[in-house]
């Protein structure tokens, strides 16, 4: 049996499955794009007997596990490759090392380092193992709504997969945590109100050196983390966004919290907002593109951030006189114009310090009449900051 190649460039034979298989011509013809498709061509009383068939022909696919194993090889071997350094150990394009590459990373074989143009590849020592046990849909569902889990790869994973790795990591049974987890959810859903914003106003009251509240209420999104499991999806988020100024994790994050956040505006009659702007210098600023994002109609306030020669966050302070002070001297509305219901948003909240200082001066310069304040992750059980980046 002979193996043909049409292409633009006319047929080209290239011998016998048997010959090819220990030859690399041909794979090199493959990868090179000169076959539009492959035929087997049989030879009976000097006439050929044409027959169709797809790439995925028993040479490809030989092809494919050759390209596997030499990617794999020189993985263990240097532990790590660029796809340059694959594409010139293996002989191929990187076009097809990249879409070997690809492959390998669905598989989990590898792991990917980096963003372009600086990328290595790594054989993944932490490779997840398959769940033995069944977990139904309804879980499923519930996981793929609550549960992310970035891997110290920088891998995101998502629902059953995200979980499943949590609990390996951790030796905990898979479908008993997952009920924990269920519990857990419901008991700090208890916190939301009808509208599923959780009231944080009476937090900051009770909170010891708060002595005067200038906000006329505070809604949060969503807890930034919870007992045992940690950071909660938002707060995943949020923090990795920052930590990490990735403006996908960002965009996510803004398209999961407008709705709500809309939503909020419509129910308390919001007729203008304003947003906290970030302390810490960053080429990806989540707030900005908050504010860019939410694609708000109503007044805007802008709010000045003045910094001092050293810069010091919120969460760097542990005192509750020192957060409203820093507070008190960084912020610095600039508005002209008088609202009746002012909406205050910032990222996360830990203490409320800097919400409740700058409703005071919104209040003191006469710019509002009520101030409300929305975090999209806090803190709501006793005093705790927000250690976020």
């Amino acid at each position: 049996m002979l193996i043909l190649f049409h292409s633009a460039r006319g047929k080209k034979e290239l011998g016998t499955i048997k010959e090819l298989s220990q030859t690399v011509p041909i794979l090199k013809c493959i990868e090179k794009k000169f076959i539009l498709r492959i035929q087997i061509c049989k030879v009976q009383q000097k006439q050929l007997c044409i027959q169709k068939c797809s790439l995925q022909f028993t040479v490809y696919c030989k092809l494919s596990i050759i390209m596997k194993n030499k990617i794999l090889q020189l993985l263990l071997e240097k532990g790590e490759a660029n796809p340059r350094e694959i594409a010139d150990y293996t002989g191929f394009s990187r076009q097809y090392v990249h879409k070997k590459l690809s492959q390998l990373l669905d598989s989990k074989e590898v792991i990917k380092i980096g963003t372009p143009p600086l990328v290595f590849y790594q054989i993944n020592s932490n490779r997840r193992v398959e769940e033995t046990e069944v977990i139904g849909e309804n879980d499923k569902s519930f996981l793929k709504e609550h549960f992310i889990e970035i891997t110290e790869d920088g891998s995101l994973l998502e629902g059953l997969e995200a979980f499943a790795y949590w609990c390996q990591k951790r030796k905990l049974p898979l479908e008993k945590t997952i009920q924990e987890y269920r519990q857990t959810l419901l008991k700090y859903k208890a916190f939301r109100n009808e509208h599923d914003f959780i009231n944080g106003i009476e937090k900051i009251k009770s909170t010891k050196g708060m002595d005067v509240i200038h906000l006329d209420g505070l809604y949060y999104l969503d807890f930034y983390a919870i007992e045992r499991f940690g950071k909660t999806l938002m707060g995943q988020l949020l923090h990795f966004a920052k930590q990490g100024q990735n403006k996908k994790l960002s965009l996510r994050l803004i398209q999961m919290s407008a709705l709500k956040i809309h939503k909020l505006i419509e129910i308390l009659k919001i007729d203008a907002v304003g947003f906290i702007p970030p302390t810490i210098r960053r080429d990806v600023q989540f707030m900005h593109l908050l504010e860019k994002n939410l694609n708000i109609k109503i007044a805007q306030i802008k709010i000045l951030k003045v910094k001092g020669e050293i810069i010091v966050p919120q969460k760097a302070l542990s005192k509750m006189e020192d957060r409203i002070l820093n507070a008190r001297q960084s912020l610095f509305p600039k508005e002209t114009r008088s609202f009746n219901k002012v909406l205050l948003i910032d990222d996360a909240v830990g203490s409320g310090a800097t919400l409740n200082e700058t409703a005071n001066k919104l209040k003191l310069k006469g710019i509002g009449k009520e101030i409300y304040g929305l975090a999209i992750t806090g803190s709501f059980k006793g005093f705790e900051v927000i250690s976020e980046a």
